[in-house]
């Protein structure tokens, strides 16, 4: 009898215990790394461990580990945090496998569109040039090229936004009167939580079968959407009517458009290929 494929999810958080329950479900072994563990499904083997503490957890599994996936998440939204959680997390992780004499077939680092700094409307993709003027985009980068140099195969998976249930910051700002500028275009990308956490496992079932992975994919749904078209759609569906003041409108700087024809060529597909369905299930479920 074959041996289970076995994966550490480390930051088993949202994304990565919906991750770790669809490999579980194709009878993997699954074990998940995070501080507070009893809030994973009993699918997912608890690690009980802190990313910014140097020692080893105490659970770290034994033996031979087939895939890394690397999907912690900053608990402090300024540059000391990120750092913390993307790049000396990654670091300590890493360590703790060459301690083990662990050698992955390949890690998955769970990364950001935020890398890209294009802001007026530009398609993007894999090959498009990187440069954030943000912090974060720039520790980002930084975490990525950590887990490319590692000495093991990897592939980094920018994520747009994320949307999906218990998510609900959009519609809340709806239902105030959130408004948005119309011109120039506030083009936002996103992607929901179930086809993040299915393109992860797509891509790691790939690999498992000998296909060959790019280093870097996009994930987002299939149509990058102008923020003030997602907001009047949404406002049709709650029945909102009324604007906030002008002072409330947003007129941010970043606008892009990111494309996952690359993920799409490996035979990925979106279960939500727009905004209209993803926030329609997650509608459906508020009612």
């Amino acid at each position: 009898m074959p041996t289970a494929t076995r994966v550490l999810i480390a930051g088993c958080g949202d994304v990565g215990t919906r991750l770790g329950l669809r490999l579980a479900q194709a009878d993997w072994q699954v074990f998940g790394l995070r501080r507070n563990t009893a809030q994973l499904p009993p699918q997912i083997e608890p690690v009980t461990g802190d990313l910014q503490a140097d020692a080893c957890p105490a659970q770290w599994p034994a033996g031979a580990l087939d895939y890394l996936v690397y999907c912690a998440a900053a608990t402090q939204s300024d540059e000391a945090g990120y750092r913390a959680a993307y790049v000396d997390g990654l670091k300590r992780t890493l360590g703790w496998l060459a301690k083990s004499g662990q050698q992955p077939k390949r890690v998955l680092f769970v990364s950001s569109s935020g890398v890209y700094g294009q802001q007026e409307g530009e398609w993007v993709d894999e090959t498009s040039p990187v440069g954030a003027g943000r912090f974060s985009g720039r520790i980002m980068l930084e975490a990525e090229q950590v887990a490319l140099s590692a000495g093991l195969p990897a592939t980094v998976v920018r994520l747009t936004g994320i949307y999906g249930p218990g998510r609900k910051w959009l519609i809340n700002q709806v239902r105030e009167g959130y408004r948005v500028a119309v011109e120039p275009p506030l083009y936002g990308n996103r992607i929901h939580v179930d086809d993040a956490s299915g393109l992860l496992a797509f891509l790691l079932q790939a690999d498992e079968r000998g296909v060959a992975l790019e280093d870097c994919y996009i994930g987002v749904d299939d149509q990058p959407a102008p923020l003030h078209e997602v907001v009047a759609w949404l406002r049709e569906q709650l029945g909102v009517t009324h604007w906030a003041g002008d002072e409330a409108t947003v007129r941010r700087a970043g606008s892009k458009r990111c494309s996952n024809a690359r993920a799409r060529a490996l035979g990925w597909t979106p279960q939500y290929p727009s905004y209209r369905e993803g926030y329609a299930a997650i509608l459906q479920d508020l009612s």
